[in-house]
């Protein structure tokens, strides 16, 4: 009899023991929804908005204007920038030019007159010297002589070395000074003309305008969001995977997505899946609270799809 009672009761202990490994594959089910890639235009400077040409929800195409900012300190910024690559372009025209006409006349003008002027004062000390012998004139008075003499010399040969240099013109170094100073010129123009143009938000891809954040006359911080696209890809399911399914599943597994209330499924592509759960880390949680996580993944969808909209609930029947 109690042979008989073990045997009727063996089955009952295995039902509990095999139920758990039914159960441990998981529901077969992800649940998400449709989603596109997202950019986000950022504000390029601190400045106030001034016009807003797209409204929200409209269709774009990449180079269209979505937001633009005040660009009147910008525009005087570049024009300084402008004003100083002429000065610099300027200066090394000079240089490789070389002096004129009218600015060498002038340089052998100024040699005629303090070549008089020496002369002058040459003869002066001569005669003066003469007459000191006799007694005339003092030594004091011969002094001055030697002094404005030698004053007029240095003058007469400071004109000449003046008008050598001109007709030599400037020095290697001196140009390849005047060069640099144009390539830098030349290179702030092209930074604050990038500024000026970075102050003009453009759509950078084709594709949907989501949502505009800030509203004109609006001052919008630095790197602040100012506009949000949704391009025009086809769209994937981005659907969390419950903890327990995890393990069963590679990139590249098919998986069939169906919108709510809809009939038609699409046959994605698992293309991502998280390697770490969406809420409490698995090593805080006890065996039956990690059956609770799920890991975010996503699914490529077919061409059909590219006309869905975003943000649509779907589910994803997992291989």
């Amino acid at each position: 009899m109690i042979a008989l009672l073990r045997l009727l009761a063996a089955p009952a202990l295995l039902l509990p023991l095999a139920l758990p490994s039914c159960e441990s594959r998981g529901p077969d089910v992800a649940l998400g929804q449709l989603m596109r890639e997202r950019v986000v235009l950022t504000a390029t400077a601190n400045e106030i908005i001034t016009g807003l040409p797209v409204a929200e929800g409209s269709a774009v195409a990449a180079g269209d204007v979505l937001v633009q900012l005040d660009d009147t300190l910008q525009q005087a910024e570049l024009a300084v920038a402008q004003a100083q690559l002429a000065e610099a372009q300027a200066d090394l025209e000079r240089m490789q030019t070389g002096a004129r006409s009218e600015e060498i006349a002038i340089a052998e003008a100024r040699i005629e007159g303090a070549r008089a002027v020496y002369q002058e004062a040459q003869a002066s000390y001569d005669r003066n010297a003469r007459l000191l012998e006799t007694g005339t004139v003092t030594a004091a008075r011969l002094d001055q002589d030697v002094a404005r003499r030698n004053s007029a010399l240095a003058e007469l040969t400071s004109a000449e070395q003046t008008l050598q240099e001109l007709r030599t013109g400037a020095r290697p170094e001196d140009i390849r000074i005047a060069e640099a100073k144009v390539t830098a010129a030349e290179a702030q123009v092209a930074a604050e003309r990038t500024r000026l143009s970075d102050l003009t938000i453009r759509a950078s891809r084709d594709g949907l305008l989501d949502s505009l954040p800030w509203n004109r006359g609006e001052r919008v911080p630095l790197g602040s969001p100012v506009a949000v696209l949704l391009t025009d890809d086809r769209p994937y399911a981005r659907v969390y995977v419950p903890e327990t399914r995890r393990a069963g599943l590679s990139i590249g597994d098919p998986v069939s997505i169906r919108l709510d209330g809809a009939e038609q499924a699409y046959e994605g592509t698992l293309r991502w899946i998280s390697n770490e759960p969406a809420f409490t880390p698995y090593y805080a949680l006890n065996q039956e609270q990690r059956s609770r996580l799920v890991y975010p993944a996503e699914v490529a969808l077919p061409e059909a799809a590219a006309d869905l909209p975003a943000g649509l609930p779907v589910s994803a029947a997992l291989p």
